[in-house]
């Protein structure tokens, strides 16, 4: 199944409201494509699938242009693709809204808005992490790849602060109503098997994550490819001088080259670099995806040159035209070295395939995104001020940074299989309940009878002293809507409160009859699915917000599960209460065939 379909089919299928509704088939044995790219570089992607829409903020635009009067440093600091503000930052914010505490409960709203803003200024780059189309939308980019990832939106609001940011129309913020990350759809599986060229470099986390081991399969024919060694450059400047040098040598004699960037930007300035040396070149990146495979299948073929970001084209093969292989096969160059070994390994892989001749380098500069991990200071000391560093040392600190890079990326999935699994728990118990439900479990009614007993009994305890006004208020919103006077001896009014109920009950039973076990049925459905919409959404939101926290003495992890905790617990209590609001004030009429439909309150 195409990953993402299946991801969807998943969730809609525990959102539909009948058994008959339900098209999945238990979950026995899945095989996965390009399995380092599901199961590794896309692992911590949450599907979300949206509902009901959020009451839009008017926050978005105030707090955008808040944040570009801060000063980096002073009010901000950015380290490791996070941003916080500091103390100075915070009594700014405090004097710029007027209020007290900015991490009050009372200004959650802002503090939420400046740090989405914080975050759409400082940490979102366009034509890196997102692309704004001509007709003005914002489209995200898949990092490794380059590709659009169309139809999917950043959650909590971070896409509409970057529409705000772009000076674009804001899009309709939406609640989450279910969630997964691949790791634990794929985790649903008994049995898993997949294919990569490259998974045996993850062998180790697939093995932690998945309990999956990886089995390494002989080539078909032996590799002829060259392999040559990584040149180094201490500026970018050097690095695309030189592999622009080593484009024309190549193409000169009708070899054909495939030039591969990381970044838009890169595949960009590749392009017009080639267009001075008048050199006939395809691009492929995000912006003209839509030909991906006719550019790619072209890539072979004499006089061709190509530029690509690295994962374009995956999926085709790139046939070598006819007298390639006398001048070397494809010649795949790399600019800058990339996140991981595996996507380089992938890189290198367009060329030389089936035994077939084929060369590829790779162009590597201290002004590679990976190096972004040596800091500022380091830059400006030898790349600013012209210091001499040796190429044994650029090689060092290259290859520092990307194993840096790729332990973080492997934390960072780890990590997120240890909060998913927080909300996999709670999905487990909800699910199960509302299969139930949908096969027919009926719902004794000495339980629900109890459930509204308890509701009255938490309402009275924290309604000590209520009046009569109190008391009919809380009879109109939850047990009837037509307000009767009830004779009881009893002059307390808790007492007269569970009269009330078993009345308003006994009333709704009697009218719908034989129907009624399954009318309670369909209420509680509609009870528990609000319930774990707020709450996945709730979840959804705090996991944002706790990841943006500085880690100083806390356990951010211990945190989310103590407050998912509390909020399953919460969520209980108010599917308890919509349950018996939706039996006793909800309306019901019959429609084609007999089937009962509901006016919920």
């Amino acid at each position: 199944m195409g990953s993402s379909d299946g991801y969807s089919h998943y969730l809609l299928n525990n959102l539909v409201q009948s058994k008959e509704d339900r098209f999945m088939r238990d979950f026995y044995y899945v095989i996965i494509d390009e399995a380092d790219s599901v199961l590794l570089d896309s692992a911590s992607m949450p599907l979300v699938i949206s509902g009901s829409p959020r009451v839009q903020s008017n926050l978005y635009g105030i707090t955008d242009f808040f944040v570009t009067t801060l000063v980096e440093d002073v009010h901000y600091e950015i380290e490791d693709k996070k941003v916080w503000l500091t103390k100075e930052g915070v009594e700014y914010v405090q004097r710029y809204f007027r209020i007290e505490n900015l991490y009050g409960e009372e200004n959650y709203d802002i503090l939420r808005h400046v740090v989405l803003a914080l975050r759409a200024h400082f940490l979102l780059e366009k034509d890196t992490d997102y692309v704004v189309t001509d007709n003005g939308e914002v489209v995200l980019l898949d990092r490794s790849t380059g590709r659009k990832m169309t139809g999917m939106k950043l959650r909590g609001g971070s896409h509409q602060a970057i529409e705000e940011k772009e000076h674009l129309k804001l899009s309709q913020e939406q609640r989450s109503v279910a969630s997964i990350t691949y790791q634990n759809l794929f985790n649903l599986f008994p049995k898993m098997s997949g294919m990569s060229g490259t998974i045996a470099d993850g062998k180790d986390e697939l093995l932690e994550v998945y309990h999956k081991q990886v089995v390494v399969i002989p080539p078909n024919k032996p590799l002829a490819r060259i392999d040559l060694p990584d040149q180094y450059f201490k500026t970018s400047e050097e690095q695309f001088d030189a592999v622009i040098k080593e484009t024309v040598k190549r193409h000169k004699t009708g070899q054909p080259v495939l030039l591969i960037a990381s970044l838009i930007s890169d595949t960009e300035m590749l392009s017009k670099l080639l267009v001075q040396e008048n050199i006939e070149h395809s691009v492929l990146n995000a912006n003209n995806a839509f030909w991906e495979a006719e550019i790619i299948k072209e890539a072979g073929q004499k006089n061709v040159v190509t530029v690509a970001t690295s994962m374009a084209g995956h999926g085709t093969d790139i046939r070598l035209g006819p007298g390639v292989k006398e001048l070397g096969g494809l010649c795949v160059l790399g600019i800058g070295r990339m996140n991981n070994t595996r996507d380089e390994r992938q890189a290198r892989g367009r060329a030389g395939r089936q035994g077939e001749p084929g060369v590829s380098m790779f162009y590597v500069s201290l002004e590679d995104d990976v190096c972004e991990i040596l800091g500022d200071d380091f830059m400006e000391k030898y790349i600013e001020k012209d210091k001499y560093i040796s190429k044994r040392r650029i090689k060092k600190l290259v290859n520092k940074s990307q194993k840096i890079k790729e332990e973080s990326s492997v934390f960072q999935r780890k990590n997120s299989v240890d909060y998913d699994s927080v909300m996999q728990r709670q999905k487990t118990i909800m699910y199960k309940i509302r299969n139930d439900l949908l096969d027919g479990m009926s719902l004794d009614e000495n339980v629900l009878k109890q459930i509204y007993v308890n509701n009255i009994n938490e309402f009275t305890k924290d309604h000590k002293k209520m009046d009569d006004k109190t008391m009919y208020r809380y009879i109109l919103d939850n047990l009837s809507y037509r307000l009767k006077e009830l004779s009881i001896s009893s002059a307390n009014k808790k007492d007269y409160l569970k009269q009330y109920a078993d009345m308003a009950f006994k009333d709704k039973k009697q009218v719908l009859g034989n129907r009624f076990s399954e009318y309670c049925r369909l209420c509680t459905l509609k009870a528990l699915d609000d319930g774990w919409i707020e709450e996945v959404d709730y979840l959804q939101q705090l996991q944002a917000a706790i990841s943006g926290r500085s880690t100083a003495q806390r356990n951010l992890l211990y945190e989310y599960q103590r407050e998912a905790r509390l909020s399953f617990r919460d969520m209980e209590k108010s599917i308890k209460k919509a349950m018996i609001r939706n039996i006793l004030l909800g309306e019901v009429s019959f429609g084609k065939d007999n089937e009962m439909i509901i006016l919920y309150p």
